[in-house]
């Protein structure tokens, strides 16, 4: 997957890898449609940083799940 372009498949592949990675119970609070294109560069930096890692620390996953929700678009 070419994650160079913006695209909203490759947010919701993005989103998709970040929730199972984090193993996340609330599946349905993080959606790849509440991310837009602006914010495309940050969300990849997490999921870099999600990716590189195979175990996560609750403060961790706390701290990833927190800057999510700072990119979310407004509703």
């Amino acid at each position: 997957m070419d994650l160079t372009k913006k695209s909203p498949e490759n947010v919701e592949y993005m989103i998709d890898q970040i929730k199972q990675k984090l193993r996340m119970a609330n599946v349905g609070a993080i959606k790849p449609n509440h991310f837009d294109s602006e914010m495309y560069e940050e969300l990849k930096d997490i999921y870099e940083i999600v990716d590189r890692k195979d175990r996560f620390s609750p403060s961790e996953m706390q701290a990833i799940v927190e800057e999510l929700g700072h990119l979310r678009r407004k509703q």
